[in-house]
């Protein structure tokens, strides 16, 4: 009788091991998202394409070989991009103003250091997250590959 006892526990440990190996296996499959787009609904900011390449040996995106750095091209995007080095990667977001509508606020952000700063509502915005504290939609970001010395920014 005490071997029947001492037996159910680590069949029911055994079993218990089972399921969670199970849900950690197949947990990838039900959690996973596309990791090669950003899914970015901001209905302030239209999705103009963007294919921008920037060679790090050019003297103008010099900055950008050292961390919290940035360089600002305007000629993509909905009011340019800006790109940031975070130390570990690079960041690209839309200077638009992300919590006001396009047409009422036409001027791009203005960066300051480590921050965009938005001059219609004047929010402050992180260029290590895109986001403003309290604020509903964070910057625009844009994918940033590396291929050698050259940065890929696109959507």
């Amino acid at each position: 009788m005490k071997s029947k006892i001492h037996e159910l526990p680590k069949n029911k440990l055994l079993l218990v091991s089972k399921r969670i190996l199970i849900l950690l296996v197949f947990s990838p499959f039900i959690f996973c998202c596309d990791g090669s787009r950003i899914n970015y609904n901001n209905p302030n900011i239209p999705n103009y394409p963007v294919n921008l390449q920037l060679n790090l040996n050019l003297p103008q995106y010099n900055n950008l070989k050292f961390p919290s750095n940035h360089i600002v091209d305007y000629s993509q995007g909905a009011r340019g991009i800006v790109v940031f080095n975070t130390g570990s990667s690079f960041n690209a977001f839309d200077l638009a103003c992300p919590n006001q509508t396009f047409s009422s606020c036409t001027s791009p952000m203005n960066i300051n250091g480590i921050d965009a700063k938005c001059a219609c509502d004047n929010a402050v915005y992180s260029l290590f997250s895109g986001q403003s504290p309290g604020k509903q939609y964070t910057m625009k970001p844009y994918q940033v590959e590396i291929s050698g010395d050259n940065l890929i920014i696109y959507n």
